[in-house]
This record gives structure tokens, sequence and C-alpha cells, in this order.
């Protein structure tokens, strides 16, 4: 791989995360209202809602309470992810001539690979060996562990056992920011930042963009309580929406295009719901 190539590819993954993200954030903000959950209890203020989100971001707390065995794997593989991003901030910082974030961006980054491999394999291991996620795993879900775990794996290879004197995450940056074509990256880990930068580009158009998702689930789905009455506009909206035919693919809804939501809605699929 030349170095013209892999500076193309850190540029256009960097564009396609960024785009995709704002796209998939957009398509969010203008769905439909959602279904009210009515669950509670609701923070309060900005600093209940901080105090909620923090630990269940930085630490996936809902999972360790309720699925502990999932936790196990998931929370290295989360982490991982999370020090590899402050590894290539912190690599953009060396780049950009700050001396101390040379070392922090090679701890984060070799902690954020190794974390990110072990959990990628734990991931695969338990949708393969345990039936109830095994019965609903696609094989794209399968793809994009496997995916994951080749290119931290490449990454670790790469940056440990490049030859002495070679560039590093940093320089190649720094190359790529000022188009150096003299540089001469080691090629593992040529590979192993093109295919990150593939891997962020791929994220937001599947499903492991759901963390961005998240905003609209807790702000505008389990912390809205806006009063629906009469006259409203979420009175209004909601019965616009009542009017709509749904498109689902699961048969026993009877969601062919025919029949509108609120038909939907207020049958028993037992009861003739696939009509």
């Amino acid at each position: 791989m030349t170095v013209q190539v892999l500076y193309c590819l850190l540029y256009a993954g960097g564009i396609a995360f960024l785009a995709g993200s704002a796209v998939r954030a957009v398509r969010y903000a203008k769905q439909p209202m959602h279904l009210r959950w009515e669950i509670h209890p609701v923070p309060r203020g900005r600093r209940g809602e901080l105090k909620f989100m923090v630990p269940e971001i930085a630490f996936l707390k809902a999972l360790w309470k309720f699925n502990r065995p999932m936790w196990y794997v998931s929370y290295p593989f989360h982490l991982g992810l999370y020090l590899l991003a402050a590894g290539l901030l912190l690599a953009g910082g060396s780049a950009a001539g700050i001396g101390t974030a040379r070392p922090a961006a090679v701890l984060c980054g070799t902690a954020g690979a190794a974390l990110g491999l072990c959990g990628s394999l734990g991931l695969l291991a338990r949708r393969a060996t345990t039936r109830e996620l095994r019965i609903y795993s696609a094989p794209a879900d399968y793809f994009n562990l496997v995916f994951f775990a080749v290119t931290q794996a490449l990454l670790l290879a790469g940056y440990w056992l490049r030859p002495a004197g070679t560039p590093g995450p940093a320089a190649i940056l720094l190359g790529a920011a000022t188009w150096n074509k003299a540089l001469q990256p080691p090629q593992v880990l040529s590979f192993g930042m093109a295919a990150g930068a593939i891997l962020a580009g791929y994220i937001p158009m599947t499903h492991m963009a759901h963390f961005i998702g998240k905003f609209f689930t807790y702000h505008q789905v389990r912390w809205d309580e806006r009063a629906n009455v009469p006259g409203s506009s979420i009175d209004r909206k909601m019965a616009e929406y009542l009017m709509y035919r749904p498109t689902w693919s699961a048969r026993h809804v009877g969601a062919g295009g025919t029949r509108t939501w609120a038909d939907i809605a207020t049958t028993d699929p037992t009861q003739g719901g696939a009509k």
C-alpha cells in the first residue's frame, strides 16, 4: 500500500464517519413521535440526567445490572473503543508537537486495541455459544465483530512489531496532514490504520451506530414528560400518525400497507391481526 493511498483512506474514513453520523442523527430527529413509555423515575434537571448517563455510558451500568455475563465481554470492547479514540486524539496532539501526548497516546492506544480485541473475541464466542444470542444473530453481526478483531490485531502488531526507526501513528497522521509523500510507514501498521479508517466510515451505516441514538432514546423517549392534552401538538401529531399505513415485515402484525396504524394497534394479532 502506498502512503498516498493510506492518506486517502484516512481522510475518507474520517469524512464518512462524521457525515454518516450527522445523517443518522438527522434521521433520528425526524422520526415520528415515539410511543409514550411512561418509565420512571425521570431524572430532574441536567445534573440528574448526567448522574444517570455518565455511569451508563462510561461503565454500561444497566448491562452490569441485568446481564452480567454479557457485561464481562461487552465492557472491555466498549472501553477499548473509548481508549482507542483517546489514543487517536493524543496521537494528533503528539503530531502537533505536544511532548507529553506521545506516551499517553501509546498507553491508550495499546490498552484500547488489546481490550477491544479481547472484547471482540469474547462477544464472538458469546454469540456462537449462547443460544439466546445465536438464534437472532445475523451474519452481519459476526462479520462486524471479526472486522473489529482483525483491525485491532493489525494495529497492535503493526505498532509493536514495526522495524526500529519507522514512523508510528502520530508520524503517519502528521504525514497525512502535510501530505508527506516521502514518508514510508510499515505495511502492517498501514493496513491496520487503513482498516480502522474503513471501519470508522462503515459504523454509521450499521446498527453499531446506536451510540448516536442514545440522546434520542433518553431525552425524547424515556424522559419526555410532556402532557398529552386535547388540542395539544402531541394530540395532533398522534392523530396524524394513527392514519399511517405501516409496511412492517412481521406477518403476524398484519402491517402490509393497507391497514392504518390505528387499526393495527387496536387489533389482537391472535384474533385476525394478519388479515
